[in-house]
């Protein structure tokens, strides 16, 4: 049998190690081509901006002695993986894979993810789809630190890869989120999950003078455990610590009785 071809894109950036602990781990299962973001784009969600220039450049990373060529593409990377299954690659992937992320992407806030954007734009091509993140202190979301160790994220990175390359998704689910806890082995157990239905990354309020001085809206973790169903993506990683995978669908239709619509409406 061939071997499987893999996509494998971001949203931190192509320098990022967890974009390269992913590459490692995922070329034993096939082919794997790197296309990520030239820049990094956390917060993107899925995104399309026009301003995007979608040049892309070949370039050589070194990756433990070992030479890849990859794709930096000028986008989001949703645009990366379009670019990836309409330009560079010649055949429709088996896989895509997107991470690992620098922290967590858990509860509602999902869709602000790039990762799981990038996930989710390959989901609604056809591609089977996974998004794996790391949890991580917030210093780090923004960082190349290497002082963060995925060599436990990029395990079971490989292992949900395995199981979507060997196995078809369930009916209703068009990719898998996968979060792994800080200090996560490969011997942590994992449970399937639910997405928390709080707001897990909060904005707060810039701290500035004035309208005309450059700052951004910030960001603080704000949970409610105590209202939290053990089943969902935060109370199992934050609380149990154990690795959470949650199955996603692209149908955000809500489930909703039509008689109470039409009492909405009548």
């Amino acid at each position: 049998m061939p071997k499987p071809n893999i996509l494998l894109t971001n949203d931190d950036g192509i320098r990022s190690p967890g974009l390269w602990a992913a590459a490692e781990a995922l070329s034993q299962l096939g082919f794997v081509t790197v296309a990520a973001p030239r820049e990094q784009s956390s917060g993107a969600g899925r995104s399309l901006p026009s301003t995007s220039d979608g040049i892309i450049r070949e370039e050589m990373v070194e990756v433990r002695g070992q030479q890849w060529k990859v794709f930096a593409v000028g986008g989001t990377p949703a645009q990366a993986v379009q670019h990836g299954l309409l330009e560079i690659l010649s055949v429709k992937p088996d896989l895509v894979v997107s991470g690992i992320n620098y922290g967590e992407n858990v509860a509602t806030g999902i869709t602000i993810s790039g990762t799981v954007g990038a996930a989710m734009e390959a989901a609604s091509m056809g591609v089977p789809a996974m998004a794996v993140s790391l949890e991580t202190d917030k210093i780090h979301h923004l960082s190349y630190s290497t002082e963060v160790d995925f060599s436990t994220a990029a395990y079971f990175a490989a292992f949900f890869g395995r199981l979507l390359l060997e196995r078809s998704l369930p009916a209703g689910v068009n990719l898998i989120k996968v979060d792994v806890p800080a200090e996560a082995t490969p011997e942590t157990p994992w449970d399937w999950t639910q997405l928390s239905l709080q707001r897990y990354y909060t904005p707060t309020k810039p701290k500035r003078s004035s309208w005309d001085i450059p700052e951004p809206v910030g960001y603080e973790i704000e949970m409610d455990y105590a209202s939290e169903p053990e089943t969902s993506d935060v109370f199992t990683l934050l609380r149990k610590r154990r690795v959470s995978v949650t199955p996603l669908t692209l149908d955000m239709t809500a489930r909703v009785d039509e008689k109470l619509l039409k009492r909405f409406a009548g």
